[in-house]
C-alpha cells in the first residue's frame, strides 16, 4: 500500500522500506578464492605439463588458454563453453590506440565486456596458433572459446570444461602433497577449488592490487549496465589501461 502510495505521489518516501533495509545482514567475505600464493602453484604445475606429443602440447596449450579466461577475463565456466571467439573485437580509444575486447553473453542472458588485455590476446593467438588457425579471429567467426582435442570445432560441454579444471587443480594439489605433511592443508584447499574459485580470484586479487572496485565489478558483471553507461568510453578506457597493467597473469 505504501508503494502505491509513493508512485501515485502522496508519499515522498516509503516507511516501511526502511525497517527493510535495517534488517539485511552484510554479505561474508568471500572464501573460497585462491591466495596469490596458491595461485602459483597451480601456474607452476600447468607449466610443467609433459608437451612431448602433440596431443599433450594441444592438451596443455588448451589448459593454458582456458585459465587464463577464468583469471584475466573472470568468465563462469558456462560463459566460456557458449561464447565464441567472433566476440572479441577491437575499438580505439580516446589517444588513438586499439584495445581488445570480449563482449560475453553472461548468465540471465546479460552482456557485458571483459577487457582483453595484452596478455590475453597473446595467450589467444598462441592457442590458437597450435590450433591451426590465424592469429587473430576474425568477426563473427564462430569458432568456441576452448576447443576439443584434435579436429573438431564443436563447443565443450560445461562438464567436460568443468572436469579439465578439477583435474588441474587435483594434480597441483598432488604436487604440493608430494612435498610433505607440512603442505597437506593447503593441498587440501586445493583439492575443494572449482572453476567459480577462478572468478572470485580474480575479484580477490584485482582488489588487492587496489583496482578500483567499481571497475572490477564491471568486468565480473555483478552489476547490469544501464543504458547511460554506454557511452562512458573514457570510463572503459580507463578500466581497460588499470585491467591491463594491474592485474596480470605472469605465466
Amino acid at each position: 500500500m505504501f508503494a502505491w502510495l509513493v508512485q501515485a505521489g502522496y508519499l515522498a518516501g516509503n516507511p516501511l522500506s526502511l525497517s527493510r533495509q535495517r534488517a539485511r545482514r552484510a554479505k561474508p567475505r568471500i572464501t573460497r578464492y585462491l591466495s596469490p600464493e596458491l595461485w602459483l602453484e597451480v601456474k607452476t604445475w600447468i607449466h610443467a605439463m609433459p608437451k612431448e606429443t602433440d596431443r599433450e602440447r594441444e592438451h596443455y596449450a588448451r589448459v593454458r588458454w582456458l585459465f587464463t579466461l577464468l583469471y584475466l577475463g573472470g568468465l563462469r565456466i558456462t560463459e566460456v563453453g557458449e561464447n565464441t571467439m567472433g566476440r572479441f573485437f577491437r575499438r580505439r580509444d580516446a589517444n588513438g590506440e586499439d584495445r581488445w575486447w570480449l563482449e560475453v553473453l553472461g548468465k540471465g542472458g546479460k552482456e557485458r565486456l571483459v577487457p582483453a588485455t595484452s596478455e590475453m590476446m597473446a595467450e589467444l593467438s598462441a592457442y590458437r596458433r597450435e590450433r591451426g588457425l590465424p592469429a587473430l579471429p576474425s568477426q563473427d567467426e564462430d569458432t568456441p572459446l576452448v576447443l576439443p582435442i584434435g579436429q573438431s570445432l564443436k563447443p565443450l560441454t560445461r562438464a567436460a570444461l568443468h572436469r579439465i579444471v578439477k583435474q588441474v587443480f587435483s594434480g597441483a594439489a598432488d604436487a604440493l602433497r608430494d612435498r610433505g605433511e607440512t603442505h597437506a592443508p593447503r593441498a587440501d584447499q586445493l583439492q575443494q577449488a572449482s572453476a567459480h574459485w577462478m572468478r572470485h580470484s580474480e575479484g580477490s586479487h584485482m582488489a588487492d592490487q587496489q583496482v578500483d572496485l567499481r571497475l572490477v565489478r564491471d568486468n565480473l558483471g555483478h552489476a547490469s549496465l544501464t543504458t547511460t553507461s554506454q557511452y562512458l568510453h573514457d570510463d572503459d578506457d580507463r578500466r581497460h589501461r588499470e585491467t591491463d597493467e594491474k592485474h596480470r597473469i605472469d605465466w
